[in-house]
């Protein structure tokens, strides 16, 4: 399977365009947002616990990457409630279970370079936010390496970020609130992939904004691995 594997494109995905579809354990959806692979794939999902639903014991051949957006993800070594930001490097494994309130996750696989093996688990609901760039706008960093810089921001109402320019590409997720730029308005819920190159001002909206952002990942060289 091929989708949105051309990381040269930009893609928009709001939650209107949401269709979720079974994966091969009972109780576990996917909305898959690019996608190159079969059933083992380097993949951008987010992914749909029901109540109680587990996923059977696997390794990640290229890691995984996963941030906890509602309920609460476990598996044999800890519970990460929404808010969790998790890094398993390549060569790690692990048995998903949820409780009785599910969970959904947006989670990356097969992204990440051999040689990055910290294993990392964050809980952003209880970690510091420092100022941004500008009034407004505040900071949480998360993970850095080579290139790739992860982290979440968050905007006050209506607070626009300085012109900037993703020379690695971006990548976002609308946690809360929404935004805009002048290619479109984002509600939560909202995954952007914006190719290397890609120049924007967002602006937050009227109950301001809460942002998943990745960048300087998606250069020729690390698409190429």
């Amino acid at each position: 399977m091929r989708l949105n594997a051309d990381f040269s494109k930009r893609v928009v995905i709001r939650p209107d365009d949401h269709q979720w579809s079974d994966s091969p354990s009972d109780g576990v959806q996917r909305m898959m947002l690019d996608r190159i692979g079969g059933e083992v794939a380097r993949a951008t999902t987010l992914v749909r616990f029901a109540p109680n639903a587990t996923f059977t014991k696997h390794t990640h051949g290229g890691g995984e990457e996963f941030l906890v957006l509602e309920g609460a993800f476990g598996d044999e070594y800890q519970t990460y409630p929404a808010g969790y930001y998790v890094r398993n490097p390549i060569g790690t494994s692990h048995t998903p279970k949820v409780g009785d309130d599910g969970c959904l996750i947006l989670v990356k696989l097969y992204q990440m370079e051999h040689d990055d093996q910290e294993q990392l688990a964050v809980d952003t609901t209880k970690s510091e936010w420092r100022a941004g760039s500008r009034a407004g706008i505040e900071v949480q960093r998360l993970y850095e390496y080579g290139e790739e810089r992860v982290g979440l921001v968050r905007w006050a109402p209506n607070t626009e970020a300085e012109v900037h320019r993703h020379v690695g590409g971006e990548e976002v997720y609308v946690i809360e609130g929404s935004f805009h730029d002048e290619y479109g308005e984002y509600p939560a819920g909202t995954w952007i992939r914006n190719p290397p190159g890609t120049e924007h001002t967002p602006c937050a909206g009227p109950d301001g904004a809460m942002l998943y952002i990745k960048v300087g990942h998606l250069t020729v060289r690390k698409l190429q691995g």
